[in-house]
Protein backbone atom coordinates (compact mmCIF):
# COMPACT_ATOMS: atom_id res chain seq x y z
CA UNK A 1 0.00 0.00 0.00
CA UNK A 2 0.93 3.70 -0.85
CA UNK A 3 2.71 5.10 2.42
CA UNK A 4 1.22 7.91 3.75
CA UNK A 5 2.98 11.41 3.43
CA UNK A 6 2.68 13.66 7.02
CA UNK A 7 4.20 16.57 5.61
CA UNK A 8 2.44 19.78 5.50
CA UNK A 9 2.13 20.57 2.16
CA UNK A 10 0.01 17.01 1.91
CA UNK A 11 -3.45 16.92 3.51
CA UNK A 12 -4.57 13.31 4.06
CA UNK A 13 -8.10 13.88 5.81
CA UNK A 14 -9.50 11.79 3.01
CA UNK A 15 -6.91 9.16 1.57
CA UNK A 16 -8.04 6.23 1.25
CA UNK A 17 -6.66 2.80 2.87
CA UNK A 18 -8.11 0.49 0.62
CA UNK A 19 -7.89 2.86 -2.43
CA UNK A 20 -5.30 3.24 -4.60
CA UNK A 21 -3.92 7.28 -4.88
CA UNK A 22 -0.85 8.24 -5.94
CA UNK A 23 1.15 10.00 -3.10
CA UNK A 24 1.25 13.07 -4.45
CA UNK A 25 -0.35 15.05 -7.30
CA UNK A 26 -2.87 14.39 -9.81
CA UNK A 27 -4.37 10.91 -11.22
CA UNK A 28 -6.80 10.18 -13.52
CA UNK A 29 -7.49 7.37 -15.82
CA UNK A 30 -6.23 3.43 -15.32
CA UNK A 31 -4.21 2.43 -18.48
CA UNK A 32 -1.61 -0.34 -19.62
CA UNK A 33 -3.42 -2.68 -16.85
CA UNK A 34 -1.34 -5.90 -17.00
CA UNK A 35 -0.40 -9.12 -15.16
CA UNK A 36 2.76 -10.39 -15.41
CA UNK A 37 5.35 -13.06 -13.39
CA UNK A 38 3.36 -12.41 -10.54
CA UNK A 39 2.83 -9.33 -10.07
CA UNK A 40 0.01 -6.86 -11.39
CA UNK A 41 1.04 -3.33 -13.02
CA UNK A 42 -1.46 -0.68 -12.95
CA UNK A 43 -0.40 2.17 -15.04
CA UNK A 44 -2.04 5.67 -14.79
CA UNK A 45 -2.54 9.12 -16.27
CA UNK A 46 -0.72 11.41 -14.13
CA UNK A 47 0.82 14.72 -13.56
CA UNK A 48 4.27 14.49 -11.50
CA UNK A 49 4.28 17.97 -11.06
CA UNK A 50 0.97 19.42 -9.73
CA UNK A 51 -2.24 18.36 -8.32
CA UNK A 52 -4.75 19.56 -11.45
CA UNK A 53 -4.75 18.10 -14.83
CA UNK A 54 -1.49 18.56 -16.83
CA UNK A 55 1.76 17.20 -17.62
CA UNK A 56 0.02 13.51 -18.93
CA UNK A 57 2.53 10.55 -18.13
CA UNK A 58 2.52 7.28 -17.04
CA UNK A 59 2.23 6.90 -13.60
CA UNK A 60 2.51 3.74 -12.66
CA UNK A 61 1.57 1.11 -9.36
CA UNK A 62 2.28 -2.26 -8.69
CA UNK A 63 0.99 -4.71 -6.69
CA UNK A 64 0.77 -8.94 -5.95
CA UNK A 65 -2.85 -8.81 -4.68
CA UNK A 66 -4.58 -6.14 -5.93
CA UNK A 67 -5.15 -4.66 -2.64
CA UNK A 68 -1.83 -3.80 -1.62
CA UNK A 69 -0.31 -1.29 -3.90
CA UNK A 70 3.64 0.12 -4.20
CA UNK A 71 4.18 3.42 -6.01
CA UNK A 72 6.44 3.18 -8.73
CA UNK A 73 8.74 5.88 -10.30
CA UNK A 74 6.84 7.25 -13.39
CA UNK A 75 6.84 5.13 -16.34
CA UNK A 76 6.40 6.56 -19.63
CA UNK A 77 7.02 10.72 -19.10
CA UNK A 78 5.88 13.53 -21.45
CA UNK A 79 7.96 15.46 -23.52
CA UNK A 80 8.04 18.40 -25.42
CA UNK A 81 6.82 16.77 -28.29
CA UNK A 82 3.76 14.59 -26.48
CA UNK A 83 1.89 14.02 -23.67
CA UNK A 84 1.11 10.42 -23.28
CA UNK A 85 -2.71 9.77 -23.08
CA UNK A 86 -4.65 6.47 -22.00
CA UNK A 87 -3.80 2.92 -23.52
CA UNK A 88 -2.93 -0.35 -22.86
CA UNK A 89 0.03 -2.88 -22.31
CA UNK A 90 0.47 -6.69 -23.50
CA UNK A 91 2.65 -9.29 -22.51
CA UNK A 92 4.16 -10.33 -26.06
CA UNK A 93 4.64 -14.23 -25.22
CA UNK A 94 5.45 -14.86 -28.82
CA UNK A 95 8.29 -11.48 -29.04
CA UNK A 96 5.75 -10.65 -32.13
CA UNK A 97 7.22 -6.97 -31.79
CA UNK A 98 10.99 -8.44 -31.84
CA UNK A 99 11.30 -6.25 -28.66
CA UNK A 100 12.32 -9.03 -26.41
CA UNK A 101 16.15 -10.18 -25.56
CA UNK A 102 16.89 -13.12 -24.75
CA UNK A 103 13.91 -15.14 -24.73
CA UNK A 104 12.44 -13.41 -22.28
CA UNK A 105 9.04 -11.62 -23.92
CA UNK A 106 8.30 -7.53 -23.58
CA UNK A 107 5.93 -5.84 -22.32
CA UNK A 108 4.49 -3.87 -24.99
CA UNK A 109 2.83 -0.42 -23.84
CA UNK A 110 0.34 0.93 -26.78
CA UNK A 111 -0.82 4.58 -25.92
CA UNK A 112 -1.70 7.49 -27.39
CA UNK A 113 0.43 9.92 -28.46
CA UNK A 114 -0.90 13.97 -27.56
CA UNK A 115 0.88 16.01 -30.35
CA UNK A 116 1.99 19.04 -28.65
CA UNK A 117 2.81 22.41 -31.05
CA UNK A 118 6.35 21.76 -30.92
CA UNK A 119 5.94 18.67 -32.60
CA UNK A 120 6.05 18.16 -36.60
CA UNK A 121 2.60 16.66 -35.90
CA UNK A 122 1.06 19.26 -33.49
CA UNK A 123 -2.56 19.03 -33.01
CA UNK A 124 -2.95 15.14 -33.76
CA UNK A 125 -3.38 11.85 -31.67
CA UNK A 126 -2.42 8.80 -33.07
CA UNK A 127 -0.73 5.30 -31.36
CA UNK A 128 2.73 4.76 -30.17
CA UNK A 129 4.39 1.98 -28.69
CA UNK A 130 7.00 1.62 -25.84
CA UNK A 131 8.61 -2.10 -24.76
CA UNK A 132 9.90 -3.15 -21.61
CA UNK A 133 12.49 -5.83 -21.25
CA UNK A 134 13.29 -5.74 -17.53
CA UNK A 135 9.52 -6.57 -16.16
CA UNK A 136 7.89 -2.82 -16.46
CA UNK A 137 10.90 -1.05 -14.56
CA UNK A 138 11.64 0.73 -17.42
CA UNK A 139 10.42 1.90 -20.69
CA UNK A 140 11.88 3.11 -24.29
CA UNK A 141 9.98 4.57 -26.92
CA UNK A 142 9.84 2.58 -30.16
CA UNK A 143 11.76 4.68 -32.63
CA UNK A 144 9.05 4.14 -35.64
CA UNK A 145 6.37 6.06 -33.51
CA UNK A 146 3.21 6.74 -34.33
CA UNK A 147 2.25 2.95 -35.39
CA UNK A 148 -1.11 4.54 -36.38
CA UNK A 149 -1.76 8.26 -37.43
CA UNK A 150 -5.44 8.92 -39.07
CA UNK A 151 -4.72 12.37 -38.71
CA UNK A 152 -7.24 12.84 -36.58
CA UNK A 153 -7.34 15.45 -33.22
CA UNK A 154 -9.42 12.77 -31.33
CA UNK A 155 -8.20 8.97 -32.00
CA UNK A 156 -7.44 7.71 -29.28
CA UNK A 157 -7.29 5.35 -25.88
CA UNK A 158 -5.86 1.86 -27.82
CA UNK A 159 -6.68 -1.67 -26.14
CA UNK A 160 -4.88 -4.36 -27.33
CA UNK A 161 -5.18 -7.91 -26.70
CA UNK A 162 -4.75 -11.39 -28.60
CA UNK A 163 -6.97 -13.25 -30.90
CA UNK A 164 -7.64 -16.26 -31.94
CA UNK A 165 -9.59 -17.11 -34.74
CA UNK A 166 -10.46 -19.75 -37.20
CA UNK A 167 -7.81 -17.35 -39.63
CA UNK A 168 -5.06 -17.42 -36.83
CA UNK A 169 -3.96 -15.17 -34.18
CA UNK A 170 -3.23 -11.46 -34.60
CA UNK A 171 -3.39 -8.38 -32.22
CA UNK A 172 -6.81 -6.78 -31.70
CA UNK A 173 -6.71 -2.77 -31.16
CA UNK A 174 -10.22 -1.46 -30.08
CA UNK A 175 -9.70 2.81 -30.29
CA UNK A 176 -12.20 5.28 -30.68
CA UNK A 177 -12.63 8.63 -32.45
CA UNK A 178 -13.73 10.08 -29.55
CA UNK A 179 -16.07 13.02 -31.12
CA UNK A 180 -18.03 10.56 -33.46
CA UNK A 181 -18.83 8.18 -31.24
CA UNK A 182 -17.16 5.37 -33.03
CA UNK A 183 -15.19 2.44 -31.59
CA UNK A 184 -12.83 1.24 -34.53
CA UNK A 185 -10.92 -1.69 -34.77
CA UNK A 186 -7.28 -3.07 -36.16
CA UNK A 187 -5.63 -5.86 -36.41
CA UNK A 188 -1.59 -6.32 -36.26
CA UNK A 189 0.53 -9.45 -36.68
CA UNK A 190 3.31 -7.55 -34.98
CA UNK A 191 2.05 -4.16 -33.05
CA UNK A 192 3.89 -2.21 -34.89
CA UNK A 193 1.46 -2.51 -38.86
CA UNK A 194 -1.78 -2.00 -38.17
CA UNK A 195 -5.26 -2.89 -40.86
CA UNK A 196 -8.68 -1.54 -40.38
CA UNK A 197 -11.30 -4.15 -39.45
CA UNK A 198 -14.42 -2.00 -39.04
CA UNK A 199 -15.87 0.57 -36.88
CA UNK A 200 -18.74 0.53 -34.44
CA UNK A 201 -21.14 3.30 -33.42
CA UNK A 202 -23.04 5.55 -32.55
CA UNK A 203 -25.03 3.31 -30.05
CA UNK A 204 -26.63 3.76 -27.17
CA UNK A 205 -25.41 6.88 -24.83
CA UNK A 206 -23.80 9.43 -27.60
CA UNK A 207 -23.65 12.90 -24.94
CA UNK A 208 -19.98 14.10 -24.93
CA UNK A 209 -17.15 12.19 -25.98
CA UNK A 210 -17.23 8.23 -26.25
CA UNK A 211 -13.40 7.20 -24.61
CA UNK A 212 -11.45 4.25 -22.99
CA UNK A 213 -13.18 1.30 -25.27
CA UNK A 214 -12.75 -2.09 -23.55
CA UNK A 215 -13.78 -5.63 -26.03
CA UNK A 216 -13.52 -9.06 -24.08
CA UNK A 217 -14.84 -12.74 -24.22
CA UNK A 218 -16.91 -14.26 -20.91
CA UNK A 219 -18.90 -17.19 -20.98
CA UNK A 220 -22.28 -16.80 -19.71
CA UNK A 221 -22.64 -18.81 -16.18
CA UNK A 222 -19.11 -20.21 -16.48
CA UNK A 223 -20.39 -22.20 -19.48
CA UNK A 224 -17.25 -22.14 -21.74
CA UNK A 225 -19.47 -23.19 -25.09
CA UNK A 226 -21.82 -19.96 -24.57
CA UNK A 227 -19.99 -17.01 -24.53
CA UNK A 228 -20.31 -13.21 -25.34
CA UNK A 229 -18.36 -10.61 -26.15
CA UNK A 230 -18.90 -6.93 -23.89
CA UNK A 231 -17.79 -4.07 -25.15
CA UNK A 232 -16.94 -1.29 -22.66
CA UNK A 233 -17.11 2.57 -23.83
CA UNK A 234 -16.71 5.47 -21.03
CA UNK A 235 -18.25 8.30 -22.17
CA UNK A 236 -18.13 12.00 -20.65
CA UNK A 237 -20.33 13.85 -20.15
CA UNK A 238 -23.62 11.90 -21.09
CA UNK A 239 -23.49 9.19 -17.56
CA UNK A 240 -26.68 7.96 -16.61
CA UNK A 241 -25.80 9.82 -13.20
CA UNK A 242 -24.33 13.00 -14.89
CA UNK A 243 -21.01 13.88 -16.01
CA UNK A 244 -18.85 11.03 -16.48
CA UNK A 245 -19.96 7.08 -16.85
CA UNK A 246 -19.18 4.22 -18.59
CA UNK A 247 -21.93 1.95 -20.66
CA UNK A 248 -21.28 -1.51 -21.92
CA UNK A 249 -22.98 -3.89 -25.18
CA UNK A 250 -23.33 -7.71 -25.00
CA UNK A 251 -22.83 -8.76 -28.65
CA UNK A 252 -20.57 -11.22 -30.88
CA UNK A 253 -17.09 -10.53 -32.24
CA UNK A 254 -16.02 -12.57 -35.15
CA UNK A 255 -12.47 -11.34 -35.22
CA UNK A 256 -13.48 -8.43 -37.27
CA UNK A 257 -16.28 -6.71 -36.11
CA UNK A 258 -18.34 -6.77 -32.95
CA UNK A 259 -22.36 -7.15 -33.82
CA UNK A 260 -24.49 -5.76 -30.24
CA UNK A 261 -27.80 -7.53 -29.06
CA UNK A 262 -28.24 -4.89 -26.66
CA UNK A 263 -28.26 -1.80 -28.54
CA UNK A 264 -31.68 0.34 -27.56
CA UNK A 265 -33.33 0.71 -31.24
CA UNK A 266 -35.39 3.83 -31.41
CA UNK A 267 -38.93 4.48 -30.50
CA UNK A 268 -41.66 5.50 -28.99
CA UNK A 269 -39.24 6.87 -26.24
CA UNK A 270 -37.95 10.15 -25.76
CA UNK A 271 -34.09 10.07 -25.50
CA UNK A 272 -34.04 10.90 -21.74
CA UNK A 273 -36.71 7.75 -20.64
CA UNK A 274 -34.14 5.46 -22.28
CA UNK A 275 -31.04 6.25 -20.58
CA UNK A 276 -32.48 3.60 -17.94
CA UNK A 277 -32.43 0.73 -20.40
CA UNK A 278 -29.03 0.92 -21.52
CA UNK A 279 -25.87 -1.23 -19.59
CA UNK A 280 -24.00 0.82 -17.26
CA UNK A 281 -20.81 0.01 -15.29
CA UNK A 282 -22.15 1.72 -12.71
CA UNK A 283 -25.24 4.10 -11.49
CA UNK A 284 -22.77 6.56 -9.53
CA UNK A 285 -21.10 9.52 -10.25
CA UNK A 286 -17.64 8.39 -9.59
CA UNK A 287 -16.75 5.24 -11.83
CA UNK A 288 -14.89 6.25 -15.57
CA UNK A 289 -12.72 5.15 -17.56
CA UNK A 290 -12.62 1.52 -16.56
CA UNK A 291 -10.81 -1.28 -18.01
CA UNK A 292 -9.46 -4.17 -17.83
CA UNK A 293 -6.30 -6.22 -16.83
CA UNK A 294 -4.85 -8.54 -19.32
CA UNK A 295 -2.99 -11.86 -19.00
CA UNK A 296 -4.94 -12.73 -15.70
CA UNK A 297 -4.12 -16.29 -14.81
CA UNK A 298 -7.57 -18.35 -14.97
CA UNK A 299 -8.76 -16.14 -17.76
CA UNK A 300 -10.53 -13.83 -14.98
CA UNK A 301 -11.94 -10.43 -16.44
CA UNK A 302 -10.82 -7.92 -13.86
CA UNK A 303 -11.42 -4.31 -14.03
CA UNK A 304 -10.59 -1.18 -12.08
CA UNK A 305 -11.42 2.81 -12.82
CA UNK A 306 -10.79 6.14 -11.89
CA UNK A 307 -12.90 7.02 -8.71
CA UNK A 308 -13.88 10.57 -9.81
CA UNK A 309 -16.08 12.63 -12.51
CA UNK A 310 -14.30 15.19 -15.21
CA UNK A 311 -17.27 17.63 -13.76
CA UNK A 312 -15.78 18.82 -10.41
CA UNK A 313 -12.14 16.31 -10.32
CA UNK A 314 -10.27 19.56 -9.87
CA UNK A 315 -12.01 20.87 -7.16
CA UNK A 316 -12.30 18.20 -5.00
CA UNK A 317 -11.23 18.82 -1.35
CA UNK A 318 -7.85 17.31 -1.12
CA UNK A 319 -4.39 19.14 -0.82
CA UNK A 320 -1.22 17.91 -2.89
CA UNK A 321 -3.09 14.56 -4.18
CA UNK A 322 -6.14 13.96 -6.15
CA UNK A 323 -8.17 11.02 -6.99
CA UNK A 324 -7.53 7.35 -6.13
CA UNK A 325 -8.91 4.39 -8.13
CA UNK A 326 -11.60 2.07 -7.07
CA UNK A 327 -11.72 -1.40 -5.53
CA UNK A 328 -10.76 -3.67 -8.64
CA UNK A 329 -13.76 -5.78 -9.99
CA UNK A 330 -14.39 -9.27 -11.43
CA UNK A 331 -16.49 -9.21 -13.81
CA UNK A 332 -18.67 -12.24 -15.07
CA UNK A 333 -21.75 -12.35 -17.23
CA UNK A 334 -24.74 -14.70 -15.56
CA UNK A 335 -28.52 -15.12 -16.69
CA UNK A 336 -30.84 -12.32 -14.73
CA UNK A 337 -34.13 -12.16 -15.64
CA UNK A 338 -33.73 -14.33 -18.60
CA UNK A 339 -31.18 -12.54 -20.43
CA UNK A 340 -26.71 -12.24 -20.19
CA UNK A 341 -26.24 -9.46 -17.86
CA UNK A 342 -22.87 -8.16 -16.94
CA UNK A 343 -22.14 -8.77 -12.51
CA UNK A 344 -19.20 -7.18 -10.46
CA UNK A 345 -17.69 -8.65 -7.63
CA UNK A 346 -15.22 -6.32 -5.51
CA UNK A 347 -11.94 -7.73 -5.07
CA UNK A 348 -12.59 -7.92 -1.00
CA UNK A 349 -9.35 -5.69 1.43
CA UNK A 350 -11.60 -7.06 4.42
CA UNK A 351 -12.06 -10.74 3.31
CA UNK A 352 -8.59 -11.78 4.93
CA UNK A 353 -7.57 -8.65 6.79
CA UNK A 354 -10.82 -7.65 8.68
CA UNK A 355 -12.50 -8.65 11.67
CA UNK A 356 -16.35 -8.84 12.53
CA UNK A 357 -17.49 -5.63 14.46
CA UNK A 358 -21.19 -6.61 15.02
CA UNK A 359 -23.95 -8.81 13.47
CA UNK A 360 -27.61 -9.25 13.93
CA UNK A 361 -30.15 -11.88 12.87
CA UNK A 362 -34.01 -11.09 11.72
CA UNK A 363 -35.81 -8.51 12.88
CA UNK A 364 -38.11 -6.22 12.14
CA UNK A 365 -37.31 -2.53 11.63
CA UNK A 366 -38.69 0.00 13.67
CA UNK A 367 -40.24 3.40 11.99
CA UNK A 368 -36.93 5.61 11.54
CA UNK A 369 -33.39 5.46 12.13
CA UNK A 370 -32.10 2.30 14.62
CA UNK A 371 -28.18 3.48 15.35
CA UNK A 372 -26.04 0.41 15.49
CA UNK A 373 -23.57 0.32 18.81
CA UNK A 374 -20.60 2.66 18.24
CA UNK A 375 -18.22 -0.52 18.00
CA UNK A 376 -19.77 -1.12 14.72
CA UNK A 377 -19.16 2.79 13.32
CA UNK A 378 -16.11 3.19 11.35
CA UNK A 379 -14.67 4.98 8.29
CA UNK A 380 -13.12 1.69 6.84
CA UNK A 381 -15.72 -1.02 6.35
CA UNK A 382 -17.85 -3.54 4.68
CA UNK A 383 -21.18 -3.64 5.33
CA UNK A 384 -23.34 -6.81 4.28
CA UNK A 385 -26.82 -6.27 4.68
CA UNK A 386 -30.29 -8.22 3.32
CA UNK A 387 -33.64 -6.28 4.19
CA UNK A 388 -37.06 -7.63 3.09
CA UNK A 389 -38.84 -4.26 2.25
CA UNK A 390 -42.08 -5.38 3.17
CA UNK A 391 -45.10 -2.80 3.45
CA UNK A 392 -42.65 -0.42 4.40
CA UNK A 393 -42.09 2.18 1.77
CA UNK A 394 -38.19 2.74 2.25
CA UNK A 395 -35.93 0.58 3.98
CA UNK A 396 -32.29 0.76 3.80
CA UNK A 397 -29.02 2.23 5.87
CA UNK A 398 -27.49 5.78 7.38
CA UNK A 399 -23.60 5.81 6.56
CA UNK A 400 -20.98 7.87 7.57
CA UNK A 401 -23.39 9.51 10.35
CA UNK A 402 -22.60 12.29 12.45
CA UNK A 403 -23.89 11.28 15.92
CA UNK A 404 -23.38 11.95 19.61
CA UNK A 405 -22.72 8.62 21.10
CA UNK A 406 -24.08 7.87 25.05
CA UNK A 407 -23.60 4.53 26.79
CA UNK A 408 -25.56 2.80 24.25
CA UNK A 409 -27.18 2.80 21.00
CA UNK A 410 -30.71 4.12 22.56
CA UNK A 411 -29.08 7.25 23.71
CA UNK A 412 -27.65 8.25 20.39
CA UNK A 413 -28.78 11.66 19.03
CA UNK A 414 -28.66 11.73 14.75
CA UNK A 415 -26.28 14.59 13.48
CA UNK A 416 -27.25 16.43 10.36
CA UNK A 417 -24.27 14.32 8.28
CA UNK A 418 -24.67 11.38 6.50
CA UNK A 419 -25.24 9.45 3.41
CA UNK A 420 -28.02 7.41 2.95
CA UNK A 421 -28.53 4.52 1.18
CA UNK A 422 -32.05 3.08 0.52
CA UNK A 423 -34.70 1.08 -1.11
CA UNK A 424 -38.22 2.68 -2.37
CA UNK A 425 -40.84 0.11 -2.38
CA UNK A 426 -43.26 1.98 -4.74
CA UNK A 427 -40.54 3.11 -7.42
CA UNK A 428 -38.31 -0.27 -7.22
CA UNK A 429 -35.07 2.08 -6.73
CA UNK A 430 -32.08 1.72 -4.81
CA UNK A 431 -30.90 5.49 -4.33
CA UNK A 432 -27.82 6.62 -2.94
CA UNK A 433 -28.05 10.41 -1.34
CA UNK A 434 -24.99 12.56 -1.02
CA UNK A 435 -26.96 15.73 -0.39
CA UNK A 436 -25.96 15.99 3.28
CA UNK A 437 -22.86 13.28 2.87
CA UNK A 438 -20.17 16.68 4.64
CA UNK A 439 -18.24 18.78 2.60
CA UNK A 440 -20.84 18.87 -0.47
CA UNK A 441 -20.03 23.14 -1.92
CA UNK A 442 -16.70 22.64 -3.44
CA UNK A 443 -18.44 22.52 -6.39
CA UNK A 444 -22.37 22.97 -7.75
CA UNK A 445 -22.40 19.30 -9.58
CA UNK A 446 -21.45 17.53 -6.68
CA UNK A 447 -24.29 17.14 -4.45
CA UNK A 448 -26.28 14.14 -5.97
CA UNK A 449 -28.91 12.01 -5.40
CA UNK A 450 -28.29 8.62 -7.25
CA UNK A 451 -30.61 5.84 -8.57
CA UNK A 452 -31.28 2.38 -9.93
CA UNK A 453 -33.54 0.22 -10.31
CA UNK A 454 -33.01 -2.86 -8.42
CA UNK A 455 -35.57 -5.92 -8.93
CA UNK A 456 -36.20 -8.07 -5.55
CA UNK A 457 -35.29 -11.72 -5.60
CA UNK A 458 -37.67 -13.53 -3.48
CA UNK A 459 -39.27 -10.25 -1.84
CA UNK A 460 -35.46 -9.71 -0.62
CA UNK A 461 -32.53 -6.86 -1.17
CA UNK A 462 -29.19 -7.57 -0.69
CA UNK A 463 -26.59 -5.30 -0.34
CA UNK A 464 -22.47 -5.17 -0.12
CA UNK A 465 -21.33 -1.89 0.94
CA UNK A 466 -18.06 -0.77 0.81
CA UNK A 467 -16.79 2.33 2.81
CA UNK A 468 -13.37 4.15 3.03
CA UNK A 469 -12.05 7.52 3.99
CA UNK A 470 -13.54 9.53 1.00
CA UNK A 471 -15.89 6.78 -1.00
CA UNK A 472 -19.07 4.52 -1.08
CA UNK A 473 -19.16 2.23 -2.96
CA UNK A 474 -22.41 -0.20 -2.80
CA UNK A 475 -23.21 -3.95 -4.86
CA UNK A 476 -26.78 -4.42 -4.95
CA UNK A 477 -28.01 -8.25 -5.70
CA UNK A 478 -24.84 -10.06 -5.76
CA UNK A 479 -23.49 -7.33 -8.28
CA UNK A 480 -26.14 -7.10 -10.72
CA UNK A 481 -26.39 -3.38 -9.75
CA UNK A 482 -23.38 -1.25 -8.77
CA UNK A 483 -22.94 3.08 -6.98
CA UNK A 484 -19.84 4.72 -6.86
CA UNK A 485 -19.52 7.92 -5.50
CA UNK A 486 -16.88 10.23 -3.51
CA UNK A 487 -18.30 11.40 0.03
CA UNK A 488 -16.14 14.03 2.17
CA UNK A 489 -17.39 13.60 5.84
CA UNK A 490 -16.09 15.26 9.05
CA UNK A 491 -13.61 12.37 10.78
CA UNK A 492 -16.43 12.36 13.26
CA UNK A 493 -18.80 11.13 10.93
CA UNK A 494 -18.33 7.24 11.69
CA UNK A 495 -21.99 6.45 12.88
CA UNK A 496 -24.33 3.65 10.71
CA UNK A 497 -27.94 3.27 11.41
CA UNK A 498 -30.84 1.01 10.02
CA UNK A 499 -33.32 3.33 8.14
CA UNK A 500 -37.17 2.45 7.86
CA UNK A 501 -40.23 4.48 6.56
CA UNK A 502 -43.43 3.02 7.62
CA UNK A 503 -43.78 -0.46 9.49
CA UNK A 504 -43.41 -3.89 8.00
CA UNK A 505 -40.22 -3.72 7.25
CA UNK A 506 -37.88 -7.19 7.87
CA UNK A 507 -33.82 -6.86 8.20
CA UNK A 508 -32.86 -10.47 7.54
CA UNK A 509 -29.67 -10.29 8.46
CA UNK A 510 -26.86 -7.45 8.75
CA UNK A 511 -22.66 -7.93 9.70
CA UNK A 512 -20.47 -5.14 9.92
CA UNK A 513 -16.52 -5.96 9.18
CA UNK A 514 -13.89 -3.56 9.98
Amino acid sequence: MTSLNTTAELDCRYRPKWHYAAERNWLNDPNGLVYSNGVYHLFYQHNPQGSVWGNMSWGHATSADLLHWDEQPVAIPCDEQEAIFSGSAVVDIHNTSGFGAGGVPPLVAIYTSAYSPASPLAGRQAQSLAYSTDDGATWTKYAGNPVLDRASADFRDPKVFWYDGEAGGYWVMVAVEALNHEVVLYKSADLKSWEYLSTFGPANATDGVWECPDLFELPVDGDARNTRWVLVVNLSPGGIAGGSGGQYFIGTFDGVAFRSETTVTEGLQADGDRMADYGWLDWGRDYYAAVSFSNVPGGRRLMIGWMNNWQYAAATPSDGWRSAMSLVREVRLETRGGRAALVQEAVDPLEAAGTELFALGRQELADGVTWLPADASGDVLRIDAEFRPGAASRVGLVLRADREVGESAGESVGGPERTVLAYDSVSGELSLDRTASGNVGFHEAFSSVERVAVPLVDGRLRLRVFLDRCSVEVFAQNGLATITDQVFPAGSSTAVGLLAEGDGGTLVSLTVTG
